[in-house]
């Protein structure tokens, strides 16, 4: 597991509760990391290099600027590589032309609870090892298609609309308050469209916890649509938004 992050531990530790042995790699980690890996009971093998000799499957869960030096970390890795990070198609194939097995992934949804998982899309040649590893578990894996690039591209159109939208949300909100109508905006929401003052209120508490994590995959989806012909001034918008939010 390259690295366990809130999401990539939770997925460890569900791993762990079917019997396969979790690695993770402690060098140059948090205290936090460490605590999230001892928490989900992951196996540290000390250094990514010793991890990669003694794995036959690395799970990429890490922010997406991060997940082509995570992968190229690796080095020649002869097992599978698991990017599931929240990257564009053209990312996810850039990765993927330097190692030898590649699955292309992409989760949507929260880590898992006692209860509920998320959903793990892949796509690729090499998605069935990834369906044995989670057969059985909360985390729902599925195969998207043969093709590398795919299960990001879904991640992609789905991340646009969630987080897009959030941040639409929090910069109307932001002008409203600007231009001194910020009560009435919500008052006029509460009569004609119910649902968005509490979403505002989601959005505001994700973003104030995680926003600066988001600008990255704000540019991936923004370079995502302007591969496909459309406009990307969207999501920069939404990266530049998330970029003034505090890092906690």
């Amino acid at each position: 597991m390259l690295h366990p992050g809130e999401m990539g531990a939770a997925i460890g530790g569900v791993l762990r509760q079917s019997g396969i042995d979790v690695l993770w790699a402690s060098e140059g980690r948090s205290e936090a990391t460490h605590t999230r890996a001892a928490r989900a009971g992951l196996t540290d093998a000390g250094t990514v290099d010793e991890l990669a000799q003694m794995s036959d499957v690395i799970l990429s869960v890490c922010p997406p600027y991060a997940a082509a030096d995570v992968a190229a970390a690796v080095g020649d890795f002869a097992g599978v590589f698991v990017d599931a990070n929240a990257i564009s198609p053209a990312t996810s194939r850039r990765i993927a032309a330097s190692l030898s097995a590649f699955v292309d992934g992409g989760i949507i949804g929260g880590p898992p609870s006692e209860t509920a998982g998320p959903r793990l899309y892949v796509s690729g040649g090499n998605t069935a090892r990834v369906l044995e590893l989670f057969a059985g578990t909360l985390v729902d894996a599925r195969v998207v298609s043969e093709r590398i690039g795919d299960a990001s591209a879904l991640k992609m159109v789905y991340a646009a609309w969630t987080k897009g939208s959030a941040a639409l949300l929090l910069a109307i909100h932001e002008v409203a308050q600007t231009e001194g109508v910020a009560d009435e905006l919500l008052e006029e929401w509460r009569e004609s469209l119910p649902d968005l003052e509490a979403r505002l209120a989601s959005a505001e508490r994700s973003a104030a916890a995680k926003g600066w994590r988001w600008v990255a995959e704000m540019e991936e989806i923004a370079a995502t649509f302007e591969a496909a012909g459309a406009p990307g001034g969207f999501h920069r918008a939404a990266a530049d938004l998330f970029r003034g939010r505090p890092r906690t």
